[in-house]
């Protein structure tokens, strides 16, 4: 899209400078917008989780989790903490592939329930 605004920008010659400008950063925008709207994502590995929504990113030990939700009209999985909050997984969203969003969260409920012990600071915490 950037290139695309990009191009029209210089070929078009009835436009002002302005004119250019604001179709280019018209496509800064939308890249910016898309990059933000990709980047959404859920790992996880021996060590815990890391889980990367639009503009943060938070990794957890598996002890800090104590519940994964994924519940009907849910707009994506919400990880209980063992602090009492609550934390969106914004890159396991059921929108257009729920099957694979509920294999998804059910896969990451299994490794909390296998790793985790739902008290941070890991099994001797208490």
């Amino acid at each position: 899209m950037l290139v695309t605004l990009t191009v029209i920008a210089l070929i078009l010659d009835r436009l002002a400078a302005g004119e250019r400008a604001s179709f280019i950063a018209t496509g800064l925008l939308a890249l910016a917008v898309m990059w933000l709207l990709a980047r959404p994502h859920v790992t996880a590995d021996a060590d815990g989780v890391t889980v990367v929504n639009l503009t943060r990113s938070r990794r957890l030990e598996w002890a800090e989790i104590v519940a994964v939700n994924l519940r009907s009209g849910d707009p994506w999985v919400y990880l209980d903490l063992a602090d009492g909050t609550s934390l969106p997984a914004m890159g396991i969203q059921p929108g257009i592939a729920r099957a694979q969003a509920v294999r998804d969260a059910a896969a990451l409920r299994s490794l909390t329930e296998r790793y985790g012990t739902g008290r941070a600071g890991g099994p001797e915490a208490g």
